[in-house]
């Protein structure tokens, strides 16, 4: 059996977990059990895919979860990150060290392939089960596998363009070369109807997924597949998200703020969300990536400090009348964004010198956990965090209704549930979308009212990408992306890690993304 050399090489993952170890170098463990004995049974499956929803969590901890918002129109580095790390301001900064040896993305890269591979097998031992004897669960874990591989491909795919495709009843045919979009898409969707078949509509652990999470992800991904694949398609998008609709069992928290409150996870807007919690290992680390290190330096265990990894952009931060997004009224605002960084009701903090000089500009407020202060450390902030709720799917119907002409039917989703909500439940005439809005102006105006409803919450890249807006608007909103004035088209695909492409003989340097050949 070949040795797992390469940790995250995409062709030793699948040889490692798709082909069978041949009993181990032809001996039988005394302690342990053979791969084949392991995916030969439910009962010994189950546990494998627990820890694989773990794994899946887990790359959205700490500042892996917040890498891909960075570089955009919503989101920036702060100025002392941007000072210390190269490869990392780099991805707002968009110049030379962008690149494929680019350490920042090579480490979002290789933990994602892991949990694809490892989805895949449990999704190849699932279907082809001959001792099944509680069917119900092992087509609950083969929709729940069959998600997780979807899930990791699409934003896979989002990011770098053609990848492998992973599937171990194909790997002679297929290998571990970059495909065609067209059947990266047709996998990803195929996984999604399996998970929407065999996936129960409702899961007493919220740690498992739904029928309708897989519903909702069906038609994100035929709203943001770019044209190129094919598979964009704004009527098929509608129907999957209507589904999740009419199910009624999704309806908006009555209060914003509420969504963000760690003593109410779950809630009636949650389709699915990461479940954290204070105790280590499953704390997830965000606001220590997300507070100002102003604070931090007063107080290691200030609830909202931390070392400004991701800051919001001033468009992000500022209201209408002063070129920014927010609207007078819009409880949104203070509930997603922190303005005041008073500590214990007097103390004021300063800037230490050689800090950067933005860290008491205005924070994401999101992922504070005010259960850590004065007893832990930020580092054990532990909110939930949202992979998909309610709201996001209304806009996300809202967009496909007025890509089908039926532009006054989204203007109402928007202004009776998402704006209603926004302005504390009586939306002012005055902040009313007009019901005359034509397709284009509701184009321009959603994009902004995403910002509002889900910023910090990992959309707003893809949302820019598909919109075809991303050079526009990040050019002129994005602090480094501005100064650097280096973004160009290519950048709405990442490069192809170098260390792949050193490993996988099936990728080789001349299939690089275009614009990173140099």
């Amino acid at each position: 059996m070949k040795r797992f050399i390469v940790r995250y090489s995409v062709l030793l993952v699948l040889l490692l977990g798709c082909i069978s170890c041949n009993k181990f170098l032809d001996r039988e463990p005394q302690t342990a059990l053979t791969q084949e004995q392991v995916y030969a049974k439910l009962e010994n499956i189950e546990p494998l895919l627990s820890g694989l929803l773990t794994n899946w969590r887990n790359i959205h901890k700490d500042r892996g979860g917040f890498v891909f918002q960075l570089g955009t129109d919503e989101t920036q580095q702060g100025a002392y990150q941007v000072m210390t790390d190269p490869d990392q301001s780099a991805l707002d900064k968009y110049g030379s060290y962008l690149a494929s040896s680019n350490n920042a993305l090579t480490g979002q890269w290789n933990p994602r392939w892991p949990i694809v591979a490892a989805a895949a097998q449990a999704v190849f031992a699932l279907e082809n089960l001959k001792d099944a004897s509680n069917e119900t669960k092992r087509k609950e874990l083969l929709g729940e596998a069959s998600f997780i591989r979807a899930a990791m491909m699409f934003e896979l795919t989002q990011y770098w363009g053609r990848i492998p495709i992973v599937d171990a009843a194909r790997l002679t045919e297929l290998g571990t070369g970059r495909q065609p979009l067209k059947d990266i898409y047709t996998q990803i969707t195929a996984d999604l109807l399996t998970a929407v078949e065999n996936l129960p509509e409702t899961q007493a652990d919220k740690k498992n997924i739904t029928k309708y999470a897989a519903l909702s992800l069906l038609g994100k991904v035929y709203l943001y597949a770019p044209d190129s694949s094919g598979f964009r398609d704004y009527e098929k998008a509608a129907g999957y998200f209507k589904q999740v609709i009419d199910s009624h069992k999704y309806q908006l928290v009555a209060n914003f703020a509420d969504l963000f409150d760690p003593t109410k996870p779950n809630s009636t807007e949650s389709i699915y969300e990461f479940q954290f919690n204070n105790v280590y290992p499953d704390n997830n680390q965000i606001q220590w990536q997300m507070g100002s290190r102003a604070l931090a330096n007063i107080d290691g265990n200030c609830y909202f400090g931390g070392y400004d990894l991701l800051v919001p952009t001033k468009y992000c931060y500022s209201d209408a009348k002063d070129g920014g997004i927010w609207e007078t009224g819009d409880l949104r605002k203070d509930a997603s964004i922190r303005y005041d960084f008073t500590y214990k009701d007097s103390i004021h903090p300063t800037i230490p010198a050689g800090f950067g000089g933005d860290e008491l500009d205005p924070h994401v407020k999101k992922y504070e956990d005010p259960r850590t202060q004065g007893s832990l450390s930020f580092w054990y902030s532990g909110k939930d965090v949202f992979y998909l709720r309610y709201a996001d799917i209304l806009l996300n119907y809202a967009e496909c209704l007025n890509e089908t002409g039926k532009t006054a039917e989204a203007v109402q989703i928007v202004n009776d549930q998402i704006r209603r909500r926004a302005f504390g439940g009586t939306l002012p005439e005055a902040d009313r979308w007009s019901a005359a809005m034509n397709q284009e102006q509701f184009r321009k105006e959603v994009l902004d009212e995403r910002m509002r409803e889900l910023c910090f919450e990992g959309w707003r890249r893809m949302d820019l990408i598909r919109s075809g807006k991303f050079v526009e608007l990040i050019k002129s909103r994005n602090k480094w992306a501005k100064e650097s004035g280096t973004i160009q088209a290519y950048n709405q695909l990442y490069p192809i890690p170098l260390t792949e492409i050193l490993q996988n003989t099936d990728i080789p340097d001349t299939d690089q993304n275009p614009g990173y050949n140099h």
